[in-house]
């Protein structure tokens, strides 16, 4: 019997409670956000259907293209970009998704908070922190975090709910997702969004409270070319 995208989608789920129930966490302290990039409706709509509500996307004329059909068919959706917003975007992000993992520079931040005030839509974001500090990645290094941090939720008034990471390919994620934990607390924030398909679990455990899964969910993606 072939394995569906919803089939998958529990599996996911399973392991994001048992990860929980094994690290002393409440149930259901993670949220699941199922990432869609690249992925249709025909193909979303069977995760929908097994109840998944909370989905990512990363390009932000990719998510006005295919969603608000598929919010006319389901309620409750709630929609995170979690891939990079140039500022000329701000007000089509602000309009479109629910929820912002990546704000990474002065620039954006100011952006979307002008676009936020004048749509009176203050959307909940994170900070995303560039944890290696790698060169090819976006993000505030960790050192600049706690002052970026300060800049905006207390100089511009964003909500700053927490921070976003993607720890280095090569290397084990667990000191990667302890360091973002430690600056999180230490500016009194609660939320993590950390962990993908191959290391989501582990993230759980050092107290992801979002995980990002897209390709244990949906299978294998093709990127254009």
């Amino acid at each position: 019997m072939t394995e569906t995208s919803g089939d998958r989608l529990q599996k996911v789920l399973s392991d994001i409670r048992k990860a929980e129930e094994e690290f002393g966490r409440k149930p259901g302290q993670t949220t699941l956000v199922a990432v869609s990039k690249t992925f249709a409706e025909e193909d979303i709509r069977p995760v929908l259907d097994a109840g998944q509500r909370v989905f990512g996307e990363n390009r932000v004329q990719e998510a006005m293209g295919k969603w608000p059909g598929l919010r006319q068919e389901y309620e409750g959706i709630e929609l995170h970009l979690i891939g990079p917003l140039q500022s000329n975007k701000a007000k089509e992000a602000v309009q479109t998704f629910d929820v912002i993992h990546t704000v990474d520079r002065e620039k954006i931040a100011k952006a979307l908070k002008t676009e936020m005030d004048k749509q009176d839509r203050h959307l909940p974001c994170f900070i995303e922190v560039n944890i290696g500090d790698e060169p090819q990645k976006a993000g505030i290094s960790p050192r600049d975090t706690d002052a970026f941090v300060a800049f905006c939720r207390d100089e511009i008034g964003l909500n700053i709910m927490g921070l976003m990471c993607i720890p280095p390919v090569e290397d084990a994620p667990g000191p990667y997702f302890a360091l973002l934990r430690k600056i999180a607390e230490r500016n009194g924030l609660t939320q993590l969004s950390m962990g993908m398909s191959s290391d989501y679990a582990t993230a759980v455990s050092f107290g992801a409270t979002h995980v990002r899964v897209g390709s244990a969910i949906f299978g294998h993606r093709d990127y254009p070319a």
